[in-house]
């Protein structure tokens, strides 16, 4: 692209960002053909009108704090760091555990990688996760309830009352938003209150997320931050909120 007006490129970043969720330095700095701290100025403008949230490596979509994407949306965002997350995520599955994995794009990437391991109870309130885990070496438990389809997740009452009756060696929970002085967010209520119920019904809690998800919240708190054993994320986490995490006492693993 040649170069146009500062002016005509922010407005073309901003549409960009709308239109993808999430665009990336290198990536802007060859669409318009200008240096990386060009760009960089442009995104830090950008945040500062409110107009999108900067990243390290660039700069994502503001949205609703109550809004709830289909699952095949949020797959397409940083799908390689998800899928990294999870890989690592479920080499921390040891045998003859019993495990809870949340719904959500992220911790599908673990049900993906759980392979060679004896004796393995995994609860969960996800079709599509059920659905990855039907093998002999699994036992699977699947939480009823009422089914939101735009997660495939199941909630409400029943899933609550299940949930209860079990105490496991970790948990898996994938978040929308985390901030390291507070928080994990998710936007639906009932998501957020079952969250909770897991865990508090497991000796591990591990937060599976990428670094997008920082300095973010959402409509449902879930738990204090403190309340988290370990998190796995990608490397492009701000630097401020990984030494917070750090010196609070919480594990980061970053792939």
């Amino acid at each position: 692209m040649d170069k146009i007006s500062t002016i005509d490129r922010r407005l073309e970043i901003i549409n960009l960002v709308n239109s993808r969720g999430q665009v990336s330095v290198n990536n802007l700095s060859q669409i318009f053909n200008v240096s990386e701290v060009t760009i960089r100025n442009d995104l830090s403008h950008l945040e500062k009108k409110g107009l999108i949230i900067k990243t390290r490596g660039g700069g994502l979509k503001i949205q609703s704090v109550g809004i709830d994407q289909q699952l095949n949306e949020k797959a397409k965002i940083n799908a390689k760091e998800k899928q990294a997350i999870g890989k690592k995520a479920a080499e921390l599955i040891k045998d003859n555990e019993t495990i809870i994995i949340d719904s959500g794009t992220t911790t599908v990437e673990i049900a993906k990688n759980i392979i060679n391991l004896n004796n393995l109870t995994v609860i969960t309130n996800a079709l599509n996760i059920a659905s990855k885990l039907i093998r002999e070496n699994v036992k699977l438990i699947l939480l009823g309830g009422f089914l939101r389809t735009t997660s495939l997740s199941l909630v409400g009452p029943i899933a609550e009352n299940s949930i209860r009756n079990f105490y496991c060696d970790k948990c898996f929970i994938g978040v929308d938003g985390i901030d390291s002085h507070l928080g994990i967010y998710t936007p639906i209520p009932e998501e957020a209150y079952l969250n909770r119920l897991m865990i508090e019904n497991s000796k591990e809690a591990i937060v599976v997320a990428d670094s997008s998800k920082f300095k973010k919240k959402s409509l449902s708190y879930i738990v204090p931050i403190n309340k988290i054993n370990t998190i796995i994320t990608d490397s492009k986490i701000p630097k401020d909120e990984l030494k917070n995490l750090l010196n609070i006492g919480i594990k980061v693993i970053l792939v």
